[in-house]
């Protein structure tokens, strides 16, 4: 019944969310077709444009034609490159998924183990120096980083490439060794709101009631620690993993726009610019989509986790 009323909502919010951003692109001032092809363009192009674009029919028509080819998996073509949006995105996601998946991985392979050290050492030295740090990190800014990162690594220790990603084709570690610098960039902000979430959760787990029991049977301190309470610390970093994705999928239009990645958050900034609205609105749609599903299945494997969080929602 809680995953019925879940799906529920889910469906509920991106219909809201799909509203929204039809709105967006198709009630913002100015002729999207005029803007593509320019101010000298004649009656009959512009015409011809808006009967491509759809947009010589009315907005409730427009609506349904668009939701329902994004439903069949029809995205319809770009109106500034002429080809199927779905080939173009499939394309883009490439080196766009890959980053995001490692970016992913390095913020909690970091940020989980800084927090658990930190909570382990509380009030200590070692706690006071690894949040000093990682508050540092968390005020830098994702562009400053990023070019910092590729002045140091690439322009003066020449270690990684400063920009491009060469493809899959070119072999495994050629295209990981391009994806490093803008994953760690990413990566780095998000590792350390992960420490500080690590931190918390365990130092909230160490003080419940289970935790005193296995004191009092006799357990060592680093078994309590690391064999009891960190497992269950680790089930609210679940939750927060899953908001901190679409905060990578954003954060992919600032790191592929540095390091000239071909990905989609630099698709989705040319197609604003250009208003491709089939690419937007897609983009956009497929986005939130992703995010809302990954937050459904982080809901019900949290929900396995723990089944007391289902008891009292119900």
């Amino acid at each position: 019944m809680v995953v019925l009323r879940m799906l529920f909502d889910r469906l509920v919010l991106l219909t809201v969310a799909s509203l929204v951003i039809f709105a967006a692109m198709n009630l913002l001032p100015g002729d999207p077709a005029l803007v593509m092809l320019g101010l000298d363009a004649s009656p009959e192009s512009l015409a011809a444009l808006h009967h491509q674009l759809g947009l010589d029919t009315s907005l409730p028509e427009r609506y349904a034609h668009w939701i329902c080819g994004f439903v069949r998996g029809d995205l319809g073509r770009s109106s500034i490159y002429d080809v199927p949006v779905s080939s173009l995105i499939s394309e883009r996601l490439q080196s766009s998924l890959p980053l995001i998946l490692l970016a992913m991985l390095l913020s909690l392979g970091a940020g989980i183990p800084i927090g658990a050290i930190a909570a382990a050492n509380r009030r200590k030295v070692l706690d006071t120096g690894l949040m000093g740090m990682v508050q540092l990190f968390k005020s830098v800014p994702d562009f400053w980083l990023a070019m910092m990162m590729t002045f140091l690594f690439s322009l003066s220790l020449h270690w990684l490439p400063s920009s491009g990603f060469p493809g899959w084709q070119e072999g495994f570690f050629p295209a990981i060794r391009a994806l490093v610098l803008p994953a760690t960039a990413l990566a780095i902000p998000q590792a350390a709101i992960t420490a500080r979430f690590m931190r918390s959760s365990l130092i909230e787990t160490l003080a419940q009631d289970f935790i005193r029991t296995a004191r009092a049977q006799g357990y060592s301190r680093q078994a309590i620690l690391w064999r009891i309470a960190l497992p269950n610390a680790l089930i609210p970093v679940l939750t927060l993993a899953a908001i901190q994705f679409p905060v990578l999928v954003t954060g992919t239009i600032i790191a592929e726009s540095v390091f000239s990645l071909p990905g989609c958050g630099k698709l989705l900034l040319d197609a604003v610019n250009q208003r491709d609205i089939p690419v937007v609105q897609n983009l956009v749609m497929l986005i939130v989509t992703t995010v809302m599903v990954l937050n459904a299945l982080m809901a019900v494997l949290v929900q396995w986790l723990d089944p007391r969080l289902g008891e009292e929602r119900s």
